[in-house]
């Protein structure tokens, strides 16, 4: 995620605000990230794993391109603060239900990344539209990101493959398991815990910028009377 809350034209307390323009680089550079993914998830289907990694990789790694030129040329937009996090969710999902459907990721990590980001889409949609407020994207939380979509490219590639450890006997937990893994699984579960470490903390913050605004709403009122 590129953390757009940052960027765009700075405000009169210094902080940078979004503008309503549309057509802007980033969101394009979003867009093509967007129509990437169908295309991997074909590619995957059809046993093209190198190239499904490349358009994978591609596509993730160019968030990074949109959020320098959003940051060096200002140009956050109000779209560009939905557009670009939705589509690394989209991203993401693609990701994980692809590598389900050619069995190489188990059914729980994929509930727990469904969930996880499908919690924080309807989470983050519920505080913009009833109390217009919104948990800015912290770094930890983009160090996550990174983690799940280096995994799943190791996943994706599926080369080379090694001998899992064979702590447990649970074919469920790859690599801590006997039998052949991927190397990009360890990256999935740092991935993981990282990321369920920042929705704990995104929940926190929330729930306090909720009571705050609260608070606010209810001293504007004897102003009113």
């Amino acid at each position: 995620m590129a953390g757009r809350e940052a960027r765009g034209a700075a405000g009169p307390k210094g902080k940078e605000e979004a503008s309503n323009r549309i057509f802007t680089v980033p969101n394009i550079i979003s867009l093509i990230r967007l129509c990437l993914v169908p295309i991997f998830l074909v590619l995957l289907f059809n046993g093209y794993d190198l190239m499904a990694t490349f358009l994978f990789a591609l596509a993730a790694g160019t968030d990074w391109v949109d959020g320098q030129i959003a940051r060096r040329t200002h140009a956050v937009s109000k779209l560009g603060q939905l557009l670009d996090p939705a589509v690394d969710r989209i991203l993401m999902i693609a990701g994980v239900a692809g590598l389900f459907l050619v069995g190489r990721l188990p059914l729980w990590i994929i509930l727990v990344v469904l969930i996880r980001d499908l919690a924080l889409l309807v989470g983050g949609a519920v505080l913009l539209k009833r109390y217009r407020v919104r948990v800015a994207v912290v770094y930890a939380g983009k160090v996550a990101t990174t983690l799940l979509f280096v995994g799943f490219a190791g996943l994706l590639l599926n080369w080379p493959l090694l001998e899992g450890l064979g702590v447990v006997d649970a074919a469920w937990l790859p690599g801590l398991a006997a039998g052949p893994y991927s190397w990009g699984i360890w990256f999935v579960y740092a991935g993981l815990v990282l990321a369920l470490l920042t929705t704990a903390y995104y929940a926190v913050s929330a729930f306090a910028k909720v009571r705050a605004a609260k608070r606010e709403a209810e001293a504007a009122q004897p102003e009113r009377r």
